[in-house]
């Protein structure tokens, strides 16, 4: 099994990736397990967030990381709350007051208004200096109910009902979630990236072929 170090705090990340990174050889060591801080997520862009948070893990853990910052986003709100996702609702909001600030700023609105989706943006950096990140990102859309439901997943699962879907993203098992999720198709993008990354290079043509 290969280490890879996980650059998030973030218990219920850490469980929907754990099961897809162990199932592709990697033993995954959460930031906090060694003791590694959060950094401030300072940029204006997930992508940069992302980054920002894979070189601060990578340059303490000393090993391959894989960040993400990720969201929901409502384009009735212009995009909130987006990358204040997680303070949405003040710097020590928990996903209760979030919930409820969001059911707040969409009390008007019907319909189409309450489209939404979750958006991931993930980092992986062979190390802290690695000069060529890999990055990729993953949508999943629908629509943000008008009451809470369910008791799993976390955010603002309870409110975000996927597109087609009967239940809300809370009512879905971890195995549902992996198959089609916005941190489940970025994964899988990146994974891809660096199976071609780490391909071995193509053999020269012999002059006798």
């Amino acid at each position: 099994m290969t280490p890879l170090l996980l650059a998030t705090g973030n218990a219920g990340k850490v469980r929907e990736l754990q099961p897809v990174l162990a199932a592709h050889g990697f033993a995954v060591v959460g930031q906090t397990e060694l003791g590694i801080s959060s950094i401030a997520e300072t940029g204006s862009t997930f992508v940069e967030n992302a980054l920002l948070k894979a070189r601060h893990a990578a340059s303490q853990g000393g090993m391959a990381t894989l960040a993400e910052d990720s969201g929901l986003c409502v384009p009735y709100l212009q995009g909130a709350p987006g990358l204040y996702s997680a303070r949405y609702a003040g710097p020590e909001a928990s996903a209760a007051t979030n919930n409820a600030k969001l059911l707040t700023m969409l009390a008007g609105a019907r319909g189409a208004a309450r489209a939404a989706y979750y958006v991931t943006c993930m980092v992986f950096l062979e190390s802290a200096a690695d000069p060529s990140p890999l990055v990729a990102q993953g949508f999943w859309r629908g629509i943000i109910g008008e009451h809470s439901a369910g008791g799993g997943g976390f955010g603002y699962d309870p409110l975000f009902w996927p597109a087609g879907g009967l239940r809300s993203a809370a009512q879905w098992s971890l195995e549902e979630k992996n198959a089609c999720s916005h941190r489940a198709l970025a994964l899988r993008r990146l994974l891809e990236l660096l199976a071609e990354r780490q391909a071995p290079p193509p053999q020269p043509l012999s002059l006798n072929d």
